[in-house]
């Protein structure tokens, strides 16, 4: 399904310009065109789905193989320490594209010219008793 107006399937309908740098049947990745650090890549599945919730299962998988795929790619071939995988769903979670999507981050240790990204959040030391509260909410 491609959702008119979506920008993320104008991409994959080949409307949109893109730099594609890997692809399966269910998805696609492409270079993000406002990188946070050198080689940040988006990955998208072709079919239109708002956001982690609204993304079907067979969707989800292709979209996290091909994430693990660039991302090893990466890593290797831009000698990056480290990878975020982030998804953002919501717009409390940051998320500006409705499309799901995810960011493929490459991170690298003592380089402040490639990678400017600290933390986004502090950690909140919690209670044994409401971690066990919140876990029997999810269970």
């Amino acid at each position: 399904m491609v959702k008119p107006g979506c920008v993320f399937c104008e991409i994959v309908a080949g409307a949109e310009s893109r730099t594609l740098v890997a692809e399966n049947e269910l998805a696609v990745a492409f270079m993000d065109v406002d990188p946070v650090t050198p080689g940040h890549v988006l990955v998208i599945p072709r079919s239109h789905s708002v956001d982690l919730f609204d993304i079907g299962p067979e969707d989800l998988a292709a979209c996290a193989q091909l994430a693990r795929k660039v991302a090893r790619r990466a890593k290797n071939r831009l000698d990056a320490d480290g990878v975020h995988l982030l998804n953002c769903s919501g717009e409390a979670a940051w998320q500006s594209v409705f499309h799901f999507h995810l960011h493929v981050i490459l991170r690298f240790s003592d380089e402040p010219e490639k990678d400017r990204i600290g933390l986004p959040w502090e950690s909140v030391p919690s209670t044994l008793e409401e971690i066990q509260r919140i876990a029997n909410l999810l269970r």
